[in-house]
């Protein structure tokens, strides 16, 4: 007669069915998923690298403050001289005419020094200013805005001077010729990397 217990060392069908292996897929449970491997895409060749661009930075900064400044100056001449179309007041002013003969003073005169390169922040930043005082003097009174008053030149020529004492001369000018050297170079990544002979 048997009483239930099973001899030393042996165990039963139904524990070994109990600890038997892990179902299929247990073990893959907590695996990462497979993510496909994506190929490097080449640079395109319809893109140059920024480098290219920035080779030419010299040249576009001279090309900007020339054109700038010749404009400038051919106002001042206008309103000096009655050429190129005659002032924009209506007549030549009186030497020393408070405003307008000192404003086109400066704006000749500031104008071919920017063109030229020669001295050039301290000339962007008296033309500039003398925009800016005639913009809130003369147009502001008339509007708001400068679609609004006429000051659209104005507003243009203050920023535009002051975007040129900001960058400096550049290589191409008088100043950089007079220094002997060039303006500090910058990398593609913008940071100043030498200063050019």
């Amino acid at each position: 007669m048997s009483c239930g217990l099973a001899p030393p060392g042996h165990t039963s069908s139904h524990v070994r069915k109990a600890r038997g292996p892990p179902p299929p897929g247990a073990h893959h449970a907590k695996e990462a998923p497979h993510r496909p491997h994506r190929p490097h895409r080449p640079h395109r060749p319809g893109r140059p690298p920024p480098v290219l661009l920035d080779g030419s930075r010299d040249h576009v900064v001279a090309l900007f403050r020339a054109v700038v400044g010749l404009l400038f100056a051919c106002h001042g001449a206008a309103t000096l001289f009655d050429v190129l179309g005659g002032p924009h007041g209506g007549r030549v002013p009186d030497i020393g005419q408070w405003p307008s003969w000192w404003a086109a003073v400066i704006q000749l005169a500031g104008g071919l020094l920017v063109a030229a390169g020669l001295f050039t922040r301290t000339a962007a930043v008296v033309c500039s200013g003398s925009m800016a005082y005639a913009y809130f003097t003369v147009h502001q009174p008339k509007g708001l805005l400068p679609i609004e008053n006429g000051g659209e030149s104005a507003a243009v020529f203050c920023w535009a001077f002051l975007l040129i004492a900001a960058l400096g001369p550049g290589r191409w000018s008088l100043d950089a010729l007079r220094a002997g050297r060039g303006e500090p170079r910058e990398d593609a990544r913008g940071a100043l990397t030498h200063w050019r002979a």
